[in-house]
């Protein structure tokens, strides 16, 4: 559990809800340092293809290799042994492994131990898949941010595009479907909402209403 004596706002929810651009408009707001526990899982990822592995890989042979791994996240940079990967783990391939090598439990175990050390030192934006439930099950406050599947995909075609991406709507639909898919249903740590979340679906609401509605709660309170 999280013994932390600074706040920690969780973010959760599904793949293109939004929740990366919410978290840290949020932590800006508030003063807050921002975490973006998916570039991690992508840095993860990025290193562990580099090392060969696929998505078959042993969980002894990801204990071995993640032995060897030194992984930092900083002014929403992410850093593989010192070099700077935020732009490498952006592309589609590394979106596709990191949703496989999430769900495995040697992964999740390296990156519990770096995600709580966060908090240990900043008032802390924290989004992902787990955060509420598994990571921070004391956090200060909880979200959790949904939105139609079909506007998810269109978020996620229009955010591929803006990056130099080739991609269809079709292709981010799948995207959005599969990830829905094995984040729902694998063992470890599955995307669920806690039961102290609030709840915000996005689908209709733009990004700078999102956050209102989130400050209108924060600061009610």
């Amino acid at each position: 559990m999280s013994m932390s004596k600074n706040r920690i706002v969780t973010i959760d929810g599904p793949s293109g809800a939004g929740k990366s651009t919410v978290a840290r408009l949020l932590a800006e707001r508030l003063g807050f340092q921002y975490l973006d526990t998916g570039a991690l899982y992508r840095a993860v990822a990025l290193y562990l293809r580099r090392q060969g592995a696929g998505e078959d890989v042993s969980d002894e042979t990801l204990e071995r290799l993640l032995k060897g791994l030194n992984i930092g996240f900083s002014d929403g940079r992410v850093y593989i042994d010192g070099e700077d990967v935020s732009e490498a783990v952006r592309t589609p391939e590394i979106g596709h492994y990191s949703s496989v090598f999430s769900a495995r439990r040697p992964v999740r175990e390296f990156l519990l131990s770096i995600q709580r050390a966060y908090p240990e030192r900043y008032d802390t934006v924290v989004e992902g898949r787990d955060m509420g439930t598994v990571v921070f099950p004391d956090a200060w406050r909880k979200f959790f941010i949904d939105a139609s599947p079909q506007e998810r995909a269109r978020r996620r075609y229009l955010q591929l595009l803006q990056k130099g991406v080739a991609v269809t709507m079709e292709e981010a639909m799948r995207d959005v479907q599969q990830r829905d898919e094995r984040d729902s249903q694998r063992d470890i740590a599955p995307l669920r909402r806690s039961p102290d979340a609030v709840y915000i679906d996005t689908t209709s609401l733009g990004i700078e209403e999102t956050i209102d509605k989130m400050l209108e709660f924060l600061h009610g309170e």
